[in-house]
């Protein structure tokens, strides 16, 4: 009898202790014949190794000797036996009456190579068949560690391990089993059952969701299991009635470990298999794709699962490909979460690429937002709490990627528009993105910029927006009168509320409203700034000379810009005032053609003489009539607003000392 050593077998690997299975053989071989008097009989081949066996107690248990050994004494089993040569030496060691231990290690092998040798009750009473199905049902599948010991190895005993149900008890036992662990209510006393709604605020991060999956050991041995079985498994708890919200985090947990996670790949390499095979690409793709379809679609899904989650699947499938349909159907599911999304979570491209505007991850994103539109804002078109968080992580998406040097103008402003502009409640972010694209297109011209910009609404962007947008170079000259106009508009509001408070109040003590809220409802002069019933806040004076300081500094800062523009407007002025030296000198050509060149030179050398090289630009559209009025208008407003921030600081100073007195 030829003895080899075990490899890649069912049987070797178990971890108990057992005796040396090819010495109780032979010894059981040589007892046998001495006390029967008969020698060997027949020679049974399995694999590489051959066995010498007695025929009498073969034939008396196995129905495929009995029919195989007819002719001949030699019998060779074919390649498929299960268990191979190992798991046969010890079927006939049982033959021969010992008294081995079975163990889940090897209790698969051996029942499957019994079946296949046909050891039923028909040719012998308590048959190894019976004695293995006894121990399947009363010891491994009550414990949860024999059966997912017995799981795995079913997989190198397929199909017998299928035909003989045993992977279908597995599973259903797993599946029964987890839900005594979610519903034993002593385990939910020490330690609540895990769930993913610690990350619906928090970006997506496999390495959080790896320390919340650990918690749970029953979760953490389901998810190390071959998909195939995890997915069945999984539709055994949803069977036997376990809740979506305990079912959809193990989904979660299995793809970020075989899918998501950066070793995913360092464990294909271990098993052999190189980085960037074709095989390894396809591993990956399935299970991409069988998660996508084990995950809950719609209102379920949205309130189990986190769409950074969603967002990484997307990611993912980028590199490993997915069908058009479920890539379809995963972008919708985004599309209807997306307010619960943080810019963290979106599609960047990839460091190094040419061109940002043409990236497949921003057309992804494009089509996510696009998707969104239609479903909501279209249909209506009002602000809502949820339309503005989608606008806002719009706009800050847009200001990561207008920095793109080769995104064109109209593409810019395609992507602006993709999101209607009356669900924008804040104009920061979209002025951070125009910013963005103007800094990286410091070549366009006015009409470019006024075009890019004319979205823009100055009454809706904060404080330090709105400061920023008036001292910045790159905006066209009339976003910034529009936020001057603003800007003296809240300051004005602010010293009317602060008056308001001291004549109701009659004390030094009410409330101001921050100038950091341009859309802070105004008070009316005969209006209380308190609400009926409402005990009014008491403030000190020294509070709202603070905020009066703070005023007046955002005043100064913009006093430079102002006197530069009336510089400009002064200039225009006079130009428009030749221009109607020009128009008297109508009726005399001579006269006429010799101020033209001179009206003309006089315009070119105002134009020179402006700093920012953008009033005639910005202006030339409009006749020389409404210039003159515009111009005029606006040197009034400048000098109000100069004249109005003298009385103020001459008040304070007024103010101040009238509080030293009394003190």
């Amino acid at each position: 009898m030829e003895i080899s050593s075990p490899k890649d077998s069912s049987v070797a690997s178990s971890p108990f202790p057992s005796p040396n299975v090819s010495a109780l053989l032979k010894i059981k071989i040589i007892s046998w014949s001495q006390e029967t008097g008969l020698p060997v009989s027949m020679r049974v081949r399995v694999g590489e190794r051959t066995f010498s066996l007695h025929e009498h107690p073969l034939f008396s248990k196995s129905g495929y000797i009995q029919k195989r050994l007819t002719e001949s004494n030699e019998l060779e089993l074919p390649p498929g036996f299960p268990g191979g040569p190992e798991t046969f030496e010890m079927i006939a060691l049982f033959i021969y009456g010992s008294t081995t231990l079975i163990d889940p290690f090897n209790v698969a092998a051996l029942r499957c190579a019994a079946e296949f040798l046909e050891m039923t009750e028909e040719y012998c009473i308590g048959n190894l068949c019976e004695r293995f199905d006894l121990y399947l049902n009363r010891v491994v599948l009550q414990s949860w560690d024999d059966t997912l010991i017995v799981l795995q190895k079913c997989q190198m005993l397929i199909p017998w391990s299928e035909e003989l149900l045993i992977v279908s008890r597995c599973i259903e036992s797993l599946a029964f089993m987890a839900c005594m662990e979610i519903l034993d209510p002593e385990r939910r006393r020490d330690q609540p059952v895990v769930t993913l709604e610690a990350l619906a605020g928090e970006a997506w991060s496999c390495e959080t969701l790896k320390a919340i999956a650990i918690k749970d050991l029953w979760i953490k041995d389901l998810i190390a299991l071959p998909f195939g079985f995890f997915k069945r498994i999984i539709g055994s708890l949803r069977r036997q009635g376990m809740k979506e919200k305990y079912v959809s985090p193990i989904i979660v947990f299995y793809a970020s470990k075989w899918v998501l996670s950066k070793k995913t790949r360092q464990f294909w390499e271990n098993l052999g298999e190189k980085i960037g095979d074709i095989n390894t690409n396809n591993k990956v793709s399935v299970i991409l794709q069988g998660v996508l379809d084990l995950l809950p679609i719609g209102e379920k899904g949205s309130r189990a699962i986190p769409v950074g989650f969603y967002f990484a699947l997307l990611s993912r499938s980028l590199e490993f490909g997915l069908r058009s349909d479920s890539r379809v159907k995963l972008q919708d599911q985004i599309a209807s979460m997306l307010h619960f999304a943080q810019v963290e979570d979106f599609l960047l491209p990839a460091v190094g690429t040419e061109s940002v505007s043409s990236s497949k991850e921003l057309a992804i994103m494009k089509s996510i937002f696009s998707t969104y539109a239609s479903f909501n804002m279209d249909t209506n078109p009002t602000p809502s709490a949820s339309n503005s968080i989608v606008a806002e992580l719009w706009d800050t998406y847009l200001a990561q990627t207008a920095s793109d040097p080769e995104m064109e103008p109209n593409r810019f402003m395609e992507l602006v528009e993709l999101l209607p502009i009356s669900c924008r409640q804040s104009h920061d972010q979209l002025y951070r993105a125009m910013n963005s694209f103007l800094q990286a297109h410091r070549d366009i011209t006015q009409e470019e910029k006024g075009s890019v910009c004319k979205y823009l609404n100055c009454q809706k962007l904060s404080q330090e927006a709105c400061i920023e947008a008036v001292q910045n170079e790159l905006m066209p000259l009339r976003l910034i009168v529009q936020a001057l106009f603003v800007q003296q508009l809240n300051t004005h509001q602010a010293f009317k509320e602060c008056s308001e408070s001291f004549r109701f109040t009659g004390q030094f003590s009410g409330s101001l409203s921050s100038s950091r809220c341009p859309n802070s409802r105004s008070l009316n002069l005969g209006e209380s700034p308190y609400t009926d019933g409402a005990k009014p806040e008491s403030k000190p004076l020294s509070f709202l000379l603070q905020n009066d300081l703070a005023m007046e500094k955002s005043y100064k800062s913009t006093s430079s810009r102002l006197q530069s523009l009336e510089q400009e407007l002064m200039s225009l002025k006079k130009s428009l005032q030749w221009h109607n030296m020009s128009k008297k000198t109508d009726s005399n050509p001579n006269k006429s053609q010799s101020m033209k060149p001179y009206g003309l030179e006089s315009r070119s050398l105002s134009k020179r003489r402006n700093p920012l090289g953008q009033v005639t630009s910005c202006m030339g559209s409009v006749n020389f009539a409404s210039q003159r009025k515009y111009a005029s208008r606006l040197i009034k407003i400048f000098r109000r607003f100069s004249l109005f921030g003298i009385r103020k600081s001459k008040r304070k100073q007024g103010t101040n000392g009238l509080w030293a007195k009394t003190i």
